[in-house]
């Protein structure tokens, strides 16, 4: 197919549900019976016109949320590994249009790291998605560092992406506006600060110290993090001299999936630099168009446009 105005198109934070994984929900999912659970569901027809409509040459695809993080190690394994062994059936069926994240077990972390290196090295995927706490366990914890030994040795980034915050939040902050206001809890404002604040754990747990290849991915364009970034790093420098921003930038890269700003754009660009921003769409639960659409007008150059549309996530993932 043909890009938009010459362009590819690589869009990396594109969600499905694997059957098994969300059979174990039982439709607590919320998407029930709806047009996104839909598209949730298909590999095939409804995603691929959808790309061709708006000019998308390969999304990476990963499960969505909830993954399976809050089953035992065992259950948690074997629906890991037989769902990746789908995924990468669906990405040789398209081997030019789909690409694919690991899901990873992360309730057995030798495991996951095991599984990570299985799909890179024997089916191609680009890195791994962790969605959310881990059984009520932020990924920071060192119980959780082989995941992320293996992914520095096999250079792959891991992809922090959103769950549900843990329960005691959720009664605590949010629970009295849930019945009028659902999305508080998840893309309005909960996900963020629950992965902004994994975000912030992952650099102050030194994590990257022990591995300084180690690369982590955010969505949303870092989670709000780029526009709070100095706040924070003058903050906790009253308390040490670890150097907060200087880690984050260097370790992390954040995407535009669900977040067509401009003005959070051009913050994320001064704070990080235009090489650690990738597109995306966070497609089906936001528009394929709306996302290609917004890249064609937002008032970037040439040279940084292609970056974002696929140069970063080319170099990054390897594509």
């Amino acid at each position: 197919m043909a890009s938009k105005n010459g362009n590819r198109i690589i869009a990396i934070e594109e969600h499905y549900f694997d059957p098994e994984i969300v059979a174990e929900f039982d439709d607590k999912t919320g998407f029930a019976g709806t047009p996104i659970r839909k598209k949730m569901d298909d590999l095939y027809d409804l995603r691929i016109k959808d790309m061709d409509a708006s000019g998308i040459d390969v999304q990476v695809l990963s499960q969505g949320a909830p993954g399976v993080q809050r089953f035992d190690a065992e259950k948690a394994t074997k629906l890991a590994i037989a769902a990746n062994d789908r995924l990468h059936e669906t990405c040789q069926r398209h081997p030019h249009r789909f690409a694919g994240f690991a899901t990873i077990p992360s309730p057995a972390p030798e495991a996951a790291a095991d599984e990570l290196e299985r799909t890179v090295k024997d089916y191609g995927f680009k890195g791994g998605m962790i969605h959310g706490l881990t059984n009520g366990e932020f990924i920071d914890q060192k119980k959780f560092w082989p995941i992320f030994a293996r992914a520095e040795a096999l250079d792959v980034p891991i992809y922090i992406h959103p769950a549900v915050p843990h329960q005691d939040v959720v009664k605590a902050y949010y629970a009295d506006y849930l019945p009028k206001y659902p999305s508080l809890l998840t893309a309005a404002w909960g996900f963020t600060v629950e992965t902004a604040t994994a975000g912030i754990r992952m650099v102050l747990s030194e994590v990257f110290d022990e591995y300084p290849k180690l690369q982590i991915i955010l969505g949303h364009l870092g989670e709000g993090l780029p526009f709070l970034l100095w706040r924070i790093s003058d903050s906790l420098g009253r308390d040490s001299n670890y150097p907060f921003r200087e880690k984050f930038c260097n370790h992390f890269h954040i995407t535009t999936s669900g977040n067509f700003s401009d003005p959070a754009m051009q913050c994320s660009m001064m704070e990080m630099g235009i090489d650690r921003i990738m597109f995306s769409v966070d497609y089906p639960f936001a528009p394929n168009m709306q996302g290609t659409q917004w890249m064609e007008q937002i008032s970037l150059s040439p040279d940084d446009k292609k970056k974002v549309l696929h140069g970063n996530a080319e170099r990054l993932l390897k594509m």
